[in-house]
C-alpha cells in the first residue's frame, strides 16, 4: 500500500497537477492539505472520476483537508478533540480496512510572539493528546500531513534564514518531539536516515526551487503497528517542477498490506 501526503495549495488551482499525479503514481491513499475552499465549491467530482473515494473537510478560502482512497474509507472524525481553532478545517481521520489514517494541516504560527504562535502550540498539544489515545488502540495508524515544523537543523537549507520563523522555533520542535516520543516513527527519516537535503517544500519566492533552497515540513508519523509494516518512503520531487505546481512536493510511504 502506498500512502501519499500532498499539500496541494488550492485544489481548484492545482487540479490538473493532482489528476496528473494520481494517474502517474497511482497511490492507494492520498492525504491532501490546503484545499482552500468549501466542499460545494471544489472540483470533487473530477477527483472521484480519477478513481478515488474521497472524504472532504473544507473551509471557505483557507485550510481544508481530505482523504482520497482506492478502497472506500469510513470517516472517524474531523477536528482534534478540544480543538482551539474549531472554525478551521485542519484535521480529518478515517479507517481504510485495518488502517487508521489522518490528514493534518497544522497551523503555521507566524509571526512568533503573537496569538497565532500560541494557538499553533496549543493545537499541537491537543494533537498530542489525541495521538496518545490513538496509540492505545494498538492498530496501524498513520498521521500524515503538513506539520509546519522543521524538526532538525539538517531539515532546512539555511538555519540562519529560518531562525525567526515559527516553523523552527524551539517550542514548535519540542511540541513535535513530545508527540514522536509517545512511540511514533518519522517514516521519512526512518527510511532515509542519512539523506541530505530531504526537502518537501520550496517557496515560490527568491528562486528557492531552482536553487534547491527547501526544507522538510511534510511528515508521516507511524504507530508501532504501522512502522512494523513500513517498506520505504520518499519525496516525489518531480511534481514540484511541473508547470503551476504546488510549493510542496508529494511525500510517499509504502507499507505492507
Amino acid at each position: 500500500m502506498q500512502i501519499v501526503s500532498f499539500n496541494i495549495n488550492g485544489l481548484r488551482a492545482r487540479l490538473p497537477r493532482l489528476v496528473e499525479y494520481l494517474d502517474k503514481e497511482k497511490p492507494d491513499v492520498v492525504c491532501l492539505q490546503e484545499l482552500k475552499g468549501e466542499v460545494d465549491g471544489l472540483p470533487t467530482g473530477d477527483v472521484e472520476k480519477a478513481g478515488y473515494h474521497a472524504l472532504w473537510h473544507g473551509q471557505k478560502g483557507f485550510n481544508g483537508v481530505a482523504i482520497l482512497s482506492k478502497d472506500e474509507a469510513k470517516l472517524r472524525r474531523t477536528g482534534v478533540p478540544g480543538d482551539p481553532l474549531p472554525e478551521q478545517s485542519r484535521y480529518i481521520e478515517a479507517e481504510i480496512g485495518d488502517l487508521i489514517v489522518a490528514s493534518i494541516y497544522l497551523p503555521n504560527g507566524n509571526p512568533i510572539g503573537t496569538e497565532k504562535f500560541d494557538k499553533k502550540i496549543e493545537w499541537m498539544e491537543r494533537l498530542a493528546d489525541h495521538a496518545e489515545s490513538l496509540l492505545k488502540e494498538e492498530r496501524p495508524v498513520v498521521l500524515a500531513g503538513d506539520y509546519n515544523v522543521i524538526p532538525e537543523d539538517r531539515d532546512t537549507y539555511s538555519v540562519k534564514a529560518m531562525a525567526a520563523d515559527a516553523l523552527m522555533q524551539p517550542e514548535s520542535r519540542a511540541a513535535l518531539r513530545r508527540i514522536v516520543h509517545q512511540g511514533w516513527t518519522d517514516a521519512l527519516r526512518a527510511a532515509l536516515p542519512d539523506e541530505e537535503k530531504l526537502w518537501t517544500f520550496w517557496d515560490y519566492q527568491r528562486g528557492a526551487w531552482p536553487q534547491n533552497h527547501g526544507f522538510r515540513i511534510d511528515h508521516f508519523l507511524c504507530s508501532p503497528q504501522a512502522a512494523d509494516r513500513l517498506q520505504g518512503a520518499g519525496v516525489h520531487k518531480w511534481a514540484r517542477g511541473e508547470e503551476k505546481a504546488s510549493d510542496h512536493a508529494p511525500v510517499w510511504m509504502r507499507m505492507e498490506g
